[in-house]
């Protein structure tokens, strides 16, 4: 059975695979096949994979070929390989958390979104590198386009798997900017759906308040369909791909509290993305945040200092220590927080969530840089999540897309963010901003 597309079939969106497989042009095997070919060629440069078995991947695309053969009617992700964060719980194969303290961790049950992949027909490709408990120390992954510079964090082996087309989709987790920032680093689209869309439970806990799924993909249309399949109960998202981008959007240009820490040419980029949206068509005014958005990332830091001491408390008083230190001082600032600084960040959340709603309604979404800039040139960190704070914080929907090129050659983005439970007008608006843009989905 041959691929009838003009493209490789480790090149094809998730879209174009779904239906590849549903219409019968290739089968799961023969593209799972194809994306492991992929994966042997590249790598043992990239180090996308902590836990990968080539037998057990061609096993779940044979089942999955097995379920057409039978006269089903195919699921919204049949035969689709999806690489999975090594935080969510997987049945059977190694979940371990970046960390040595979960070396050789076996789950014995998968996380509720692993759940709802196998049930529209996908299955896990293998497990992706996370930083160490999800929060900074990186783990072996580069970026596809320079090895030399980071591929952000903490999902690095999620966005770089998407960019180097080992798979067509991946998932991860937010809790400041380990969507947004990896996906915006590597040149994909990175989606964080309303905070609660998509189940977190069966990850691992770092910040119970803010903890939040999210997707990778390489288009904005790929992105609305994996999340369509995860959250089960938005229609909406669902016919989003088929339908053709709607009216020009009303943005609000941002630059945050934080846009001291831009780079020079992340800051120039800013303003001429402004440009292009405005002579393609939208509406977009450029306006200041309210003062109170100024306590956002204090409030932040001081949610996920105290949660991580709490929720990862064991590992922090095991003997000898298994955590970092970079980790381990993290939670000791948590630790000492007194409590009612804590409840007052809870507090200030609530209402930069309501404030929030409010500053956005003459608009469709809000637009401001993903990152300070393009990609660092080190290994030793991750990056820094600022420009990605306040959407976390208050657990919002947020898509990153690229949007061109840096001055060392490496993507730049430009993220969208909307209301509560406004998924679709935000994703609506980011495939206006990918159309406008066109940037390629990869660079290999």
């Amino acid at each position: 059975m041959e691929n009838s597309t003009d493209k490789p079939l480790h090149a094809l969106g998730l879209i174009e695979a779904c239906r590849g497989i549903g219409e019968g042009r290739f089968t799961a095997e023969s593209y799972a096949e194809a994306l492991l070919a992929r994966i042997a060629s590249l790598d043992g440069e990239i180090r996308a994979w902590t836990w990968l078995s080539p037998e057990a991947a061609l096993e779940a695309a044979r089942l999955c070929d097995s379920h057409l053969k039978t006269g089903n009617a195919p699921g919204l992700l049949q035969g689709i390989p999806v690489g999975v964060k090594d935080i969510f719980a997987t049945a059977g194969i190694p979940t371990q958390m970046g960390s040595p303290a979960f070396a050789g961790h076996v789950p014995e049950e998968s996380a509720r979104v692993i759940g709802r992949l196998e049930a529209r027909g996908g299955f896990v490709m293998g497990k992706t590198v996370t930083t160490e408990c999800a929060f900074l120390t990186p783990g072996k992954t580069r970026n596809p386009w320079n090895p030399l510079h980071t591929p952000g964090g903490s999902s690095s082996g999620s966005a770089a798997a998407v960019a180097a087309g080992f798979v067509p989709a991946a998932l991860g987790t937010q809790t400041n900017g380990s969507v947004i920032r990896p996906a915006a680093y590597c040149g994909v689209v990175g989606f964080k759906p309303t905070q609660g869309l998509i189940p977190i439970e069966g990850a691992l806990t770092f910040s119970h308040t803010l903890d939040q799924p999210g997707l990778f993909t390489r288009s904005v249309a790929d992105a609305a369909w994996m999340a369509s399949a995860l959250i089960g109960e938005a229609a909406h998202l669902s016919s989003f791909e088929s339908s053709p981008p709607g009216a020009p959007p009303r943005l609000a240009a941002v630059r945050t509290p934080v846009w001291d820490q831009a780079e020079e040419h992340a800051r120039q980029a800013f303003g001429e993305q402004i440009q292009t949206l405005r002579k393609a068509g939208a509406q977009v005014e450029e306006v200041e945040l309210p003062g109170i958005f100024n306590q956002a990332h204090k409030a932040i830091r001081t949610i996920m200092a105290v949660e991580s001491g709490l929720n990862l408390e064991p590992l922090y008083l095991r003997e000898p220590p298994v955590l970092s230190p970079t980790l381990r001082d993290f939670m000791t600032e948590g630790r000492d927080t007194g409590a009612v600084v804590y409840l007052q960040s809870l507090k200030l959340r609530l209402a930069l969530r309501e404030e929030l709603e409010r500053f956005l309604g003459p608009y469709d979404a809000l637009i401001t840089p993903p990152t300070t800039g393009e990609a660092p040139a080190t290994l030793e960190q991750t990056g820094n999540p600022c420009f990605c704070s306040i959407w976390s914080l208050c657990g919002v929907p947020a898509v990153t897309v690229p949007s061109g090129l840096g001055p060392q050659g490496l993507p730049l983005g430009l993220q969208i963010a909307g209301g509560r439970g406004k998924d679709g007008a935000v994703l609506s608006a980011a495939r206006f901003c990918e159309g406008v843009f066109s940037f390629p989905p990869w660079r290999r």
